[in-house]
């Protein structure tokens, strides 16, 4: 696995890399890949939706000339120490970044006097640039501000919301790991809960569009293209990193002494016993026609820590699964793209407000609920089922998804006056 752009670009090149290139980590590269993505297809169908008339812009007010305030200053200021606090303290310990990144943000770790620095430099750059725009006389003049404009504080909200909502929904999930240690869990990059993310940032959504005079209907419509692109990309970041994201073991293959895949035999049940510790697992050898890998793989060199060390490595990242395990990560990645592309090309079909929407609630749902069924999770005790937290909201889903394909109906809209038009 490449857990960061050290490991993989020593692996496609062959030769040794720079150390200070291990900051930069695969999985959020991938995660920040799959929010530009999802920004275009979005931008894309609002501009559509804008055309039909269905989105109206928000007129704002501008004052030109207008004097900076104390409080503009001060936060140019204290963004300027934060940037130069936190990138200044990463010269020099790069080695004691690199293996936890968010860790090291999420700290009082840095450097002061670059802090000063940057304080100085961006507060100075925020005088200097607002007294050449000073007025004798402020000018007020009103823009039109279309929906598709606002983009970048819609995938900010989009990232906030769903990252918040993906950490909170797998600290539900794994409780007893979370209450060990809970800053660890919260500012590790792996333990991503996507169902979780997109529920938290619906509701997000739902309170940014009220603000903004969005009707809230068309915004779902015109994301779920975008967020069923994301995930598949996003995906594809857990599988880079190997961030533990996997399924089932797959006891139709063990690691050898070498840290490679081979074909398990008899002689290996104790051996595969002994490492899966009873927990689920399956027998599934590749057919001659497919790649193995596709099957089972044992993610060398894991973001997690997971397996056993692998013999002569050196570096943080230097485990292995003993066994290999089905690798959902790809599965899902190759399905949420396609099933992207599918809703891509029937945008301009549905006739109805909530038909995008409610089709993406249940290709999502159904997606989920089958890949599940290999992956690995904790299971909830009901006497005479034991779903998954991801297998009870897929239901929910898709339940919801059906339910406004089948009996959401437009609200009629009165006229813009309604003396005039004989109401």
């Amino acid at each position: 696995m490449y857990p960061d752009f050290q490991y993989l670009l020593q692996s496609l090149t062959g030769s040794p890399m720079p150390g200070w290139l291990s900051l930069f980590k695969t999985f959020g590269f991938l995660v920040a890949l799959s929010f530009m993505g999802a920004a275009w297809a979005t931008s894309q169908e609002l501009r559509r939706k804008e055309k039909q008339g269905l989105l109206q812009p928000q007129y704002q007010t501008l004052e030109i000339g207008k004097k900076l305030s104390l409080l503009e200053l001060a936060l140019s200021a204290f963004t300027g120490f934060l940037l130069g606090f936190k990138i200044g303290g990463v010269f020099g310990h790069t080695s004691e970044v690199s293996p936890d990144p968010m860790g090291y943000v999420m700290s009082l770790k840095g450097s002061w006097l670059l802090g000063i620095a940057g304080a100085a430099a961006l507060g100075f750059w925020k005088y200097y640039e607002g007294k050449k725009q000073e007025l004798p006389e402020i000018k007020i003049k009103k823009i039109a501000v279309y929906p598709h404009e606002l983009i970048t504080e819609i995938v900010v909200v989009a990232a906030i919301g769903g990252l918040a909502g993906a950490k909170i929904f797998n600290a539900l999930e794994t409780w007893d790991d979370f209450i060990k240690n809970p800053i660890q869990s919260l500012t590790s990059s792996s333990g991503l809960t996507f169902l979780g993310g997109l529920i938290l940032a619906t509701i997000c959504f739902y309170f940014y569009t009220k603000r903004h005079n969005i009707p809230f209907r068309h915004m779902c419509d015109a994301a779920a293209p975008g967020i069923m692109l994301a995930y598949g990309i996003g995906r594809l970041g857990c599988q880079l990193s190997g961030d533990g994201d996997w399924g089932i073991y797959n006891t139709a293959y063990v690691t050898g002494p070498d840290g490679t895949l081979r074909a398990s035999t008899a002689t290996d049940n104790h051996y595969i016993t002994q490492m899966t510790g009873g927990t689920d697992h399956a027998f599934f050898a590749a057919p001659s026609w497919l790649p193995r890998w596709l099957c089972g793989m044992n993610y060398p060199n894991n973001v997690g820590h997971e397996g056993i060390p692998i013999a002569g490595c050196t570096g943080d990242y230097c485990n292995v699964l003993p066994v290999s395990v089905f690798p959902t990560p790809i599965y899902e990645a190759i399905v949420c793209i396609i099933l992207f592309f599918v809703l891509w090309a029937l945008r301009e079909k549905f006739t109805r407000t909530l038909q995008m929407f409610g089709t993406y609630l249940i290709l999502v749902g159904v997606e989920r609920f089958f890949v599940e069924l290999i992956r690995v999770n904790y299971k909830y005790n009901f006497g005479f089922i034991h779903p998954t937290q991801a297998e009870l909201l897929s239901v929910v889903l898709v339940i919801t998804g059906a339910s406004l394909l089948l009996f959401y109906k437009e609200k009629a809209t009165l006229p813009d006056n309604p003396i005039n038009s004989g109401g």
